[in-house]
């Protein structure tokens, strides 16, 4: 086993999750992530925890959607009960298809995720975390040999996470001070208020309330967005290719929507439920660990030189406490490049010019 397996097994048990002695742990596999479910295995059976295992595949989920006439029982007792007895939830991807499912129509989509509401928040309940084991379908995906995947996969993953986090936490004390956003860019010059909101430092660990290994962001829950987005950033959306989305926003609703690529997959997201035409995120990526689009948002999405938007469901962690945000069945990124002739600016004063950060070699003021 590559030691670097290990490695990460070891950051997402102990820094991201904090499995403690005695911890009921639910662990969710993917196809080809078995090398490192025997690693995470090994270091919770060392910690003393409790340790359920279970099966994620996307070839299994396409077969039951599409076989299935859409009339899905709401939040299941036995699915629900095994969210709500668990103290953390551990998803490790690595399908053999990356795009397995994308022949599922949409309202089947559409339903199965409002049937499965319940069980959705009694996970975001438990120290639940993220990551993906490197396999030779992801590898594909980002247009990389497997070796190769493999070095950059690690170099996000297996990061000095407590000097990042101390690098983010000036965005966040920047967000959590302001009140406006403003993102200029080739086709985007869109407003958003962030007043009253707490930005999250998203540091790879539950601590920091962050929940994916990579992770490297900062983001918060805007709201009264206004203007005109474009995400250029292609990528993978329930399956299917997605390029060259626009939206444009009024009183913070999306009233008009178009795409190069996937324009009605973005369509199918947006009419998932009211929420879903509303901004539920706004992440600044901040991983300089991560050097290229590979496809994957997991990956993309905390890369250095881009901004990042999600329609639909809001984290409470971003929110006054008592205070409800954004509701919906669905929370989708969608990533615009900062790289060039790009500005994002709090309260009029620029943070970021063309990728570089204020406190960065090479910031333009």
């Amino acid at each position: 086993m590559d030691e670097r397996v290990r490695e990460h097994a070891a950051v997402l048990v102990d820094w991201s999750a904090r499995v403690e002695a005695g911890d009921n742990v639910v662990l969710s596999v993917g196809p080809d992530a078995h090398e490192l479910a025997v690693a995470v295995a090994e270091q919770l059976g060392e910690r003393g925890a409790n340790l359920l295992a279970t099966y994620s595949s996307g070839e299994i989920q396409r077969a039951y959607l599409r076989a299935h006439d859409g009339d899905f029982d709401e939040d299941p007792a036995h699915e629900l009960a095994l969210a709500e007895h668990a103290d953390v939830f551990l998803s490790l991807g690595g399908g053999r298809n990356t795009s397995a499912t994308a022949d599922v129509p949409g309202e089947i989509r559409q339903a199965y995720r409002k049937a499965q509401e319940g069980v959705r928040e009694a996970r975001y309940d438990t120290r639940w975390v993220s990551t993906v084991h490197p396999t030779r379908s992801l590898a594909q995906q980002a247009n990389m040999a497997y070796e190769e995947y493999r070095d950059f996969a690690y170099d996000a993953i297996l990061r000095d996470w407590e000097a990042l986090a101390e690098e983010m936490a000036r965005m966040k004390t920047i967000l959590d001070e302001g009140s406006e956003v403003r993102l200029v860019s080739p086709g985007t010059n869109l407003t958003m208020s962030i007043e009253g909101r707490t930005a999250v430092n998203s540091a790879a660990s539950v601590e920091y309330d962050s929940h994916n290994l990579p992770s490297g962001e900062v983001f918060t829950a805007p709201n009264g967005t206004d203007g005109e987005v474009t995400f250029d950033v292609p990528m993978t959306i329930q399956g299917e290719s997605v390029r060259d989305v626009r939206l444009e926003f009024d009183d913070g609703e999306v009233v008009a929507s178009e795409a190069a690529e996937g324009e009605a997959v973005i369509g199918d997201v947006l009419e998932t439920d009211d929420g879903a035409r509303r901004l539920g995120e706004l992440g600044i990526g901040m991983n300089r660990g991560i050097d290229r689009y590979t496809d994957s948002i997991l990956f993309d999405e905390k890369m250095g030189d881009t901004v990042h938007l999600a329609l639909g469901r809001a984290y409470d962690a971003c929110l006054p406490e008592g205070e409800t945000g954004n509701e919906s069945a669905v929370h989708v990124d969608l990533i615009t490049d900062v790289s060039e002739e790009s500005r994002l600016e709090v309260d009029g004063e620029v943070v970021q010019r063309n990728g570089r950060f204020r406190w960065e070699d090479g910031f333009d003021a």
